[in-house]
């Protein structure tokens, strides 16, 4: 069954929309992240301007987020504290990248800069995050070697403003997840993505917080960030697709009810490898589209233009 999205400008199926929905929702429960790394893509994929994609898919995290959070809450699996740390930062830098969204998008460059960030980002940190979760299923080492990994200090634990996070066993500066925060509220409201696949490396990574723990709270920031990004989006560029977003939230949150319970059945480097091998292969797929000749080498309309008018047909 057809629809016509208003903003986006192009027909689409209702079921192809509920069905990619429902895979975001499971990434999220699953993994911790929004999805929006594998959504905007996807949706770009279909037809949908780029800039539309962005700011519509911070929606849709939005209410897949919010079912996850709720799922893991029930298991004591968020750190609210480092949670509105995180929080803080990230809605400084959420604004900020609003700001920077409509200034890339009067130069004409937004989709350039969209499709470049996805392939650099994905690309670096779909990798690293491969390369050690092989190491650790490798090695198979023990949860204890594991936890004292994750807990030791470096410089960057040493910043000022100590504080000391009780869910999470931790005692570091405060500037560390605040800074983090900012980053990932930037990429959000460039990539129209939640963040996740940046914030759960970095949390155990650079913070150090136990994987159990890293999802939930993730998850709990990603609701505030990109409810931040939905407003000023819609405000300020009116790229917001309210239709597209319900048709994608619907499919969303009944699958991060799924993917929650999913991952309780996988270990922590289990988990962190699957991730990477789906960034993996986003990262593969754009890059793909960037280097491959298009079809036509010339066009005397504008890709938003061409894109509404096959739509409309």
């Amino acid at each position: 069954m057809q629809v016509y999205l208003p903003i986006a400008e192009i027909s689409v199926n209702v079921f192809y929309l509920l069905g990619l929905g429902g895979l975001v929702g499971a990434l999220s429960g699953l993994f911790g992240v929004g999805g929006g790394f594998l959504m905007t893509p996807f949706l770009i994929f279909t037809g949908i301007p780029p800039a539309v994609a962005v700011a519509t898919e911070a929606n849709q995290i939005l209410g897949a987020s919010v079912s996850g959070v709720f799922a893991h809450w029930r298991r004591s699996n968020v750190d609210f504290k480092m949670g509105f740390i995180l929080l803080a930062g990230g809605l400084v830098g959420s604004s900020f990248g609003v700001w920077l969204f409509s200034v890339l998008r009067g130069f004409g460059q937004i989709d350039l800069v969209i499709a470049l960030a996805y392939v650099v980002f994905l690309s670096v940190i779909g990798a690293l995050m491969l390369v050690e979760s092989g190491r650790a299923m490798f090695r198979h080492r023990r949860r204890e070697a594991a936890q004292r990994k994750l807990h030791k200090h470096i410089w960057l634990h040493g910043l000022p403003l100590k504080t000391r996070f009780r869910k999470s066993k931790l005692y570091i500066s405060a500037l560390l997840p605040a800074g983090i925060g900012f980053f990932v509220g930037i990429l959000a409201a460039i990539m129209g993505v939640g963040g996740g696949f940046v914030m759960v490396p970095a949390m155990i990574y650079l913070i150090g917080m136990p994987t159990s723990m890293v999802v939930g709270t993730s998850l709990f920031q990603i609701i505030f960030v990109t409810a931040n990004v939905t407003i000023l989006q819609a405000y300020y560029n009116q790229t917001v697709d309210a239709f597209l977003a319900l048709l994608l939230l619907v499919g969303g949150v009944i699958g991060a009810q799924i993917g929650t319970r999913a991952g309780s059945f996988l270990r922590g480097e289990q988990l962190r490898g699957l991730l990477a091998l789906v960034v993996l292969g986003v990262c593969a797929r754009i890059f793909f589209d960037l280097v491959a000749t298009p079809d036509d080498l010339f066009s005397l309309v504008s890709p938003t233009t061409s894109t509404a008018s096959s739509g409309g047909r």
